[in-house]
């Protein structure tokens, strides 16, 4: 089929959804969409996210559609055993219950084999009555080959062999499915992380010739870690066996290297292409020699983070914030007894599910420490624990710590981190109360995010390519507590926002830098200034968490995000929003 581009490109939405209600310009690519925890095919940071954005784009009515794979056995079900380490298994849910299948069906060809693809549909409601379709790819049909059946069974599971597969189901024959769907007016691919990359051979196909000026034409490509082991890489020798000479020929001839990086494919074939904070935008640029990568910063969507007390209190004194979240700024006036009573109906839903899920019954007037998220070494969950003796002599009976968060399977040093943890909850218990939360999910990661009272954050600098666990908190009136790397570089204000842990970036320290310094300004700060806050100094407290709100809650939200990716990425304005 010709690739036939359309020319709506500077048009408004309003323009283009009143020509046709249909017409969906941006189709958004992501290896995982995180919606709600019923659907279990989101692992973390990066499958939210998406979430996230297609919310927002539903609520201002932007033409878009999504496109994942189904994942019939999700990411994994996290359990431990007697020696406190890290076992899995599969998430059993029924799709049927919460999508709608669809009779389209797609081919391709893997391993010499013929593939059917056929698709669910969720459809995200916006708030403005607009709504987005998600497309969810599944190969568990039984027409195919008891292999090709599981390629949709697992999110990052399975060998290298595996994720190619999957990554050319999600690149190839989401395009495919596309097409059959009737999609054929789309101008731009938007590919969320380099998995969706072989997306641009795709098109190469369609066209019927080689021409790389006009793929670049149609995609625009995001990238999400500068952490090597997030950007995958197949040699060609793997690919061989996998995928048709001629598209093999093609890939070739589009990166004549030993093998593909699914970065470089983005980058090479993309006319635009973004980090996702101002700090990583920098660090890409250097990191693949491409001076042209720019920044959007990532945000997260309002209602979907926001406790119920919160929603009602900013409802009442900010209206319209909902739709317009940058009107948070005026949230430096709301009542202080109302937003302090409200923090604390969250926090006291947070530790009623602690003691019904646990049995540990921590306390509503203790200042209380969230860690929550994937569980990778990079991000020292364990740097609190650097000096344990220091840590209780600062602490004893003045904080109690909530971890959550999952290693990947086969990240035996991820678990390892999180067996020192828990074993490390008994050596101070009776000093310092510790919990650690199995089976991190989104309805998990809200109830922590709204009711902890402050949220810590201590990657190794500069792996945090944004993060928007911290986001999710500030919106809540919970104030960070991080390392000044990702998207805390553009939010914190010391003393105002929040509280850095150790030095600010720099060009020298961006691969390098004395590890040591963290744990020490971790504990000197918060000695002398967050406990002190939270226990005297209650009207500089809640005046902290008023400015979270306004400050960092009024900016980092997908509304904006979108605004931004219409405006720099896609070609498309907005008129009256």
């Amino acid at each position: 089929m010709q690739f036939q581009p359309q020319k709506n490109l500077g048009k408004s939405i309003q323009d283009l959804l009143e020509q046709d209600p249909s017409f969906r310009t941006v189709a958004y690519f992501s290896m995982e969409i995180g919606i709600k925890t019923s659907i279990p095919t989101y692992a973390g940071g990066l499958g939210i996210l998406a979430g996230d954005i297609l919310k927002s784009a539903a609520d201002m009515g932007v033409p878009m559609v999504g496109i994942t794979l189904l994942y019939r056995r999700g990411y994994f079900e996290q359990e431990f055993n007697n020696e406190q380490w890290q076992t899995e298994k599969p998430v059993l849910w029924h799709p049927e219950q919460e999508l709608t299948p669809l009779h389209n069906k797609v081919s391709i060809k893997i391993q010499n084999r013929d593939v059917n693809i056929q698709t669910w549909l969720y459809e995200i409601a916006g708030s403005s009555g607009y709504s987005i379709p998600i497309y969810f790819l599944d190969t568990d049909i039984e027409s195919n080959h008891p292999e090709d059946r599981q390629l949709s069974w697992y999110l990052y599971g399975g060998e290298t062999l595996y994720r190619l597969c999957q990554e050319i189901v999600l690149g190839v024959g989401g395009l495919r499915m596309l097409r059959d769907l009737g999609y054929n007016n789309i101008e731009t691919f938007h590919l969320n992380e380099g998995h969706a990359g072989f997306l641009s051979l795709e098109l190469m196909r369609e066209m019927g010739y080689y021409d790389p000026a006009k793929v670049r034409e149609h995609v625009v490509f995001t990238t999400h870690t500068p952490v090597a082991a997030g950007h995958d890489f197949f040699k060609y020798e793997l690919i061989e066996k996998v995928m048709s000479s001629d598209a093999l020929t093609t890939l070739k001839r589009m990166i004549p290297s030993e093998g593909v990086s699914m970065t470089e494919l983005g980058l090479r074939y993309s006319r635009f292409v973004n980090g996702v904070s101002k700090k990583h935008a920098e660090i890409s640029r250097k990191l693949f020699n491409a001076p042209t990568i720019q920044s959007v910063t990532n945000g997260i969507h309002p209602t979907t983070w926001v406790s119920p007390g919160m929603r009602k209190l900013l409802s009442r004194h900010i209206p319209g914030w909902e739709n317009d979240p940058g009107r948070l700024v005026q949230a430096l006036t709301l009542p202080s007894d109302e937003l302090w009573s409200v923090h604390q109906a969250s926090k006291m839903r947070l530790l009623a599910y602690i003691l019904e899920e646990t049995g540990v019954s921590l306390k509503s007037d203790i200042l209380t420490i969230g860690f929550a998220r994937r569980a990778a070494t990079y991000k020292r969950a364990d740097l609190i624990f650097s000096n344990l003796k220091k840590l209780i002599e600062i602490g004893a009976g003045k904080i109690q710590l909530i971890f959550s968060g999952k290693a990947h399977p086969k990240d035996d040093g991820g678990k390892a981190l999180i067996q020192r943890i828990m074993n490390t909850s008994n050596k101070i218990k009776d000093s310092i109360l510790m919990v650690y939360l199995p089976n991190h999910t989104m309805e998990l990661g809200r109830l922590i995010t709204q009711g902890v009272d402050i949220w810590l954050n201590t990657p190794l600098r500069p792996r945090e390519a944004s993060g928007t666990s911290g986001m999710k908190c500030a919106l809540n009136g919970v104030m960070n507590f991080s390392v000044l790397d990702g998207w805390w570089i553009e939010g914190w204000i010391e003393d105002v926002t929040g509280w850095a842990i150790g030095p600010t970036p720099s060009d020298t320290d961006l691969h390098a830098y004395d590890e040591s310094k963290d744990a020490i300004d971790l504990y000197e700060k918060l000695e002398k200034k967050i406990i002190p806050a939270y226990y005297s100094d209650r009207e500089h407290w809640i005046r902290m968490m008023k400015n979270a709100i306004a400050l960092n809650g009024s900016y980092f939200h997908t509304h904006r995000v979108i605004k931004e990716y219409c405006e720099k990425a896609y070609g498309i304005s907005f008129r009256g929003i």
